[in-house]
């Protein structure tokens, strides 16, 4: 490895470590991490949670592109020092438009203008790099996806059933907001495809003995390569129940359902958002009554993904009444449901319990529907709260252990999209002549190349490193970087892809133009980036570094 490489890592630890403790000094009341205060100044907060993220990223993918035992070559370390570059860049140019926010004297922030810095900078990102790595990815030389036998094997199969099942769909349920076909669906259960998450012992693809969360990220990338909305997703949800299950659910509960999940003889859906209350789980109103055998669910969820379709759905409601508890007074309860594959559904219980769901029209993500759901009295039995009496007031916590699986899941859809727009672009490079040249021969055309060759491929290593990560049951904040990350950046990966098809680009003709609106909803869905970077991000990163618990 350079030197230089190594000094640069260092210079950007050092500048993200002091800024973190300067900030964490600033948040604190009564010897506590104040959320106020760190509200006060939200933009730095935000901007260091992007900037540990690429700090992060770019770190594991140096650590990653130099260690020949993973496969990985020239374009692997050259894409791995464009990032460190990039991202010191984008460090120093953040400090210096406000470095009183950020804490920092004249000192530390003169030592990363030296000329020295800058040298290494403009010697990480020259233009020759760029043009070299350019030029090996219109070769198709991406980089490499460095994974064992079992998991390359899993993903050529998904990717086949990609290719041949799922894309030649695609765009006819974009443009018609049509359903997912039967035939994915029936596809993705004979392949197993839904008892990723879960353990054999119940049913799952899962080894009893250890997690394995790179088969579901390696399948989750692949299926979205085809098409997000129609294959991508459909494993999110019962990763989300099956977690939630397997962390709380009492041993009936779970020979019950994770069974009935892996083989696809249920189909589910998640009922957490509420109108007025999205990320905001303390403010949820929909309430869960005690009655005879069960609970009665009342109130109204939206952007309940796949609710027509799914026959059991996962609500978060409020059991508890006392107000002062806020999100401990929320349990997680299993309502069951006839499947129907329209924009609407309605369903009557025979002691009038009573469901009502229309699906909310969208720019993207179109195919399992998003609904908004009314419950009125709707009855769901003691049986189906997750966890019996020991689980009222843990909803909330259960949920988590499953969004845990579902933010870097969303990474490795955001990652999906991505590979679709960089092949995508590489394609109609190598096809379109502008002033009787192909346009890949064009400078400008090979820097936007390397650059989503270079995003793609650091974006995927960091989230199998999450995935191993939460295999030894860690990551959670890690879960939630790579998620903001990946979210934000795939817009800008969609949209070089689309800027270089041209006109045609803003087209349906070409399914570049279903990538952009897909990739918008990244950054909206599992959790709001703005939350990610504020509540969980920043707000670990300075709780560590005060020495709290969190």
């Amino acid at each position: 490895m350079e030197p230089f490489i190594t000094k640069l890592q260092s210079l950007v630890s050092s500048a993200l470590k002091e800024i973190t403790e300067n900030l964490a000094k600033r948040a604190v009341s009564n010897g506590q991490l104040s959320i106020p205060k760190m509200d006060e100044n939200q933009l730095v907060h935000y901007n260091l949670a992007y900037h540990t993220a690429e700090s992060t990223i770019a770190d594991h993918f140096v650590k990653y592109a130099h260690d020949s035992s993973h496969g990985a070559g020239d374009q692997e370390k050259d894409m791995s020092i464009l990032f460190l570059g990039e991202a010191a860049h984008r460090l120093r140019a953040e400090l210096s438009q406000r470095p009183d926010e950020y804490g920092l004297n004249a000192d530390s922030l003169n030592k990363l203008f030296a000329p020295d810095v800058t040298k290494m900078i403009q010697e990480a990102t020259a233009s020759k790099r760029y043009n070299t790595v350019g030029d090996r990815a219109l070769d198709s030389n991406y980089g490499v996806y460095a994974l064992s036998d079992d998991h390359n094997m899993m993903r050529e199969t998904f990717r086949s059933f990609a290719d041949e099942k799922v894309v030649p769909h695609a765009e006819h349920v974009h443009r018609n907001d049509d359903f997912v076909p039967d035939d994915i669906l029936a596809g993705l259960v004979e392949m197993g495809a839904f008892g990723l998450s879960i353990p054999a012992r119940y049913g799952g693809f899962q080894d009893d003995a250890k997690m394995d969360n790179i088969s579901m990220l390696v399948v989750t990338e692949e299926l979205s390569r085809g098409s997000l909305s129609i294959a991508g997703s459909l494993i999110t949800r019962p990763e989300i129940l099956g977690k939630a299950l397997l962390k709380g659910g009492t041993e009936e509960q779970k020979q019950k359902w994770l069974a009935a999940l892996a083989s696809g003889e249920k189909m589910c859906a998640i009922a957490a958002t509420e109108p007025n209350y999205g990320s905001d789980v303390a403010g949820f109103k929909v309430t869960g009554d005690k009655t005879d055998g069960g609970w009665l669910i009342n109130g109204v969820k939206t952007w309940c993904t796949f609710a027509g379709y799914a026959d059991s759905i996962l609500i978060l409601a409020r059991t508890e009444k006392d107000p002062s508890l806020k999100h401990k007074g929320l349990s997680l309860l299993i309502a069951e449901k006839p499947r129907d594959k329209g924009h609407k559904f309605e369903f009557k219980q025979p002691k009038g319990g009573h469901i009502t769901g229309s699906a909310i029209p969208t720019i993207g993500y179109r195919g399992m529907h998003s609904f908004e759901v009314n419950f009125d009295n709707y009855f769901v039995p003691d049986e189906n709260l997750i966890g019996g009496e020991a689980g009222r007031g843990k909803g909330f916590y259960l949920q988590m252990e499953g969004f845990q699986g579902g933010r870097v899941q969303t990474a490795a859809r955001a990652n999906g999209v991505m590979q679709a727009s960089l092949e995508a672009a590489v394609r109609y490079a190598k096809e379109r002549k502008v002033f009787n040249t192909e346009i890949a021969n064009y400078q400008l055309t090979k820097w936007k190349i390397a650059r989503m060759a270079m995003i793609v491929q650091a974006s995927r290593q960091y989230a199998f490193e999450v995935g191993r990560m939460m295999d030894d049951h860690k990551g959670q904040m890690e879960a939630t970087l790579i998620k903001f990350y990946a979210s934000r950046v795939s817009e800008w990966v969609a949209r070089e892809a689309m800027q270089i098809h041209g006109g045609m680009g803003y087209a349906e003709e070409y399914a570049v133009s279903r990538y952009y609106v897909d990739a918008r909803v990244f950054s909206i869905f599992e959790g709001a980036e703005e939350v990610m970077a504020l509540r969980v991000c920043a707000k670990d990163l300075l709780t560590q570094a005060l020495g709290l618990k969190g």
